[in-house]
């Protein structure tokens, strides 16, 4: 594996206690890089090498902390990827990455122990973001990277046993950096479902005040069905920047985003706040 420098680690994600003594701590934004031809914002699809150079270093000079790279998508209808296929589309975007950003800090997006052993051995990635809820968590944890732990459950209750049951599980593994994910728009009702997980998020930071908290809501069917619009609207970013902003309130430590810049300038005017 190769040795890389980087600007920014997990490790760096404050938890509440030490974000109020420390006035310069804020939430990190993960900027969303999909390798894909079928995610379910087109403005995300980055395919060809100039595409994800580009959108890579649009992602760091926006604001963005961490870049999240997908390789499969996970929109509902969305065509099943051959593990051989989602290594090669993997490969090719963090080839090109490493060699555009070598200070970045990448998450991988994927449900697959392959894909992120062979992203984080091969490309020096630091998470590894799983949508899976862990259905290969001893190999996930086996990696020792950083782990998303996401939650497909459909209420506040579910997901907070899930999470302690998985939390100490990765701990029993020997993963003690872990971040929790609610998992808007995974197993819950598109409106009353995911707006009653974000209402209650400050329930997360209460039950794991130890672990960072991420959200990612960005142009999801939660925003632009209650909006009657389309995800690459305007009216999407918007209601997207208004949903970052309760999460923020609420505890959320990163938000999982398209649009980078919105989300760098709603946390720093919260933080200015």
């Amino acid at each position: 594996m190769q040795n890389y420098c980087y600007f920014c680690t997990p490790m760096d994600i404050m938890s509440p206690q030490q974000t109020m003594q420390n006035q310069e701590a804020r939430p990190h934004v993960m900027g969303i890089l999909n390798c894909t031809p079928d995610s379910f914002f087109a403005g995300s699809r980055k395919q060809t090498e100039q595409e994800i150079a580009a959108r890579a270093t649009a992602i760091l000079e926006e604001g963005g902390d961490i870049i999240d790279v997908g390789a499969y998508s996970t929109r509902p209808g969305a065509a099943e990827v051959s593990l051989e296929e989602e290594m090669r589309r993997m490969r090719h975007a963090l080839q090109v990455i490493r060699r555009e950003q070598p200070r970045a800090t990448l998450s991988i997006d994927t449900f697959r122990p392959e894909v992120a052993r062979m992203a984080v051995e091969e490309y020096g990635a630091q998470i590894i973001n799983d949508v899976s809820e862990g259905l290969y968590l001893e190999e996930m944890a086996a990696i020792g990277a950083t782990y998303v732990l996401m939650s497909v459950q459909p209420d506040m209750a579910t997901t907070l046993q899930a999470f302690r049951d998985k939390v100490a599980r990765l701990r029993q593994y020997g993963c003690d950096n872990i971040i929790l994910d609610p998992g808007f728009g995974f197993g819950k009702d598109v409106i009353e479902g995911n707006y009653a997980m974000l209402r209650r998020l400050h329930e997360v930071k209460e039950a794991f005040p130890e672990l960072p908290l991420l959200a990612g809501m960005s142009r999801k069917r939660m925003v632009y069905q209650l909006l009657n619009c389309t995800p690459d609207s305007d009216r999407a970013l918007q209601g997207t920047m208004l949903a970052n902003l309760i999460a923020l309130q609420q505890g959320a430590d990163i938000l999982r985003v398209h649009d980078v810049k919105a989300a760098a300038d709603t946390i720093k005017i919260m933080h200015n706040s």
